[in-house]
């Protein structure tokens, strides 16, 4: 007999008022995905991503459309980290998500972290298009196994795909795939040297190049920021565990969101 499966959807989008301050203009949720909206003290608006479900196994199916419209300014996190469960054979869960952000708008893309769990098999997908004078901060943290409990990834499947474009144009295209043994793939030296976490985060803004030489002054020797155009930064963040990847990324985002980050993201 089949097994139960979570199904959830959810979309929003965001608008400003006479006043500028960002306002919900839509909002449709259903199944296990839901969205909810701390008070904000600021003219953005600030939404929290939960899955009722507390987890992704497979067969589960999830899908998130966004949409910041001209002058808005959004920040996204999640209520907690998530987690990709172990999954029953040839069952695979997928996670979904479309995000446009139009001119004059900025979004704070900002989930806490993917924990991956032994036997897990899940696809992901992250859209984000931009136009022209859209702004970004995006970051990603996955988790190879939960340290404290000697959790060691020796049959995973794992596939994320990121795409960002600007004007419909691809600026930056990431993905990762992890297949069989995750934890003799990521011993290799040149694939992880056994970290057991990291994090991926990218800002698209006019002006990302003044924040170079302090992004790096955060950053811990596992970790490097690069610009990959006039307007791209990105940062690539090894740790060791959950908790030493939050130490030193936490930093990094306060600076970038000058200390607006979402309560849920503090130690």
């Amino acid at each position: 007999m089949p097994q139960p499966r979570a199904i959830g959807s959810a979309k929003l989008s965001v608008s400003t008022d006479a006043l500028g301050k960002t306002r919900l203009r839509d909002l449709r949720q259903s199944g296990s995905l839901k969205l909810v909206f701390p008070q904000t003290y600021s003219h953005d608006a600030e939404a929290v991503l939960v899955n009722t479900a507390g987890g992704i196994t497979g067969g589960d199916k999830l899908t998130l459309t966004i949409n910041v419209e001209g002058g808005a300014h959004l920040r996204l996190t999640t209520q907690a980290a998530e987690r990709a469960y172990r999954a029953q054979h040839d069952e695979i869960g997928s996670f979904a998500t479309d995000i446009t952000v139009q001119d004059g708008s900025s979004l704070h893309w900002l989930p806490q972290e993917l924990i991956l769990f032994d036997r897990c098999a899940l696809k992901r997908r992250l859209s984000i298009d931009l136009a022209p004078t859209a702004r970004l901060l995006m970051v990603e943290p996955i988790v190879f196994g939960r340290a404290a409990m000697l959790e060691v990834l020796n049959d995973v499947m794992f596939q994320d795909r990121i795409r960002i474009t600007r004007a419909g144009r691809p600026i930056y295209i990431d993905g990762v795939d992890l297949k069989g043994d995750a934890a003799k793939q990521l011993a290799r030296p040149a694939v992880a040297n056994g970290a057991g976490a990291m994090a991926s985060l990218v800002m698209v803004a006019p002006d990302v190049q003044r924040h170079l030489k302090t992004i790096r002054s955060l950053l811990p020797e596992t970790a490097g920021a690069s610009l990959l155009g006039e307007d791209l930064l990105v940062v690539r963040q090894l740790a060791s565990d959950s908790f030493e990847l939050r130490r030193t990324l936490i930093p990094v985002l306060n600076y970038l969101t000058q200390n607006t980050l979402p309560l849920s993201w503090r130690l």
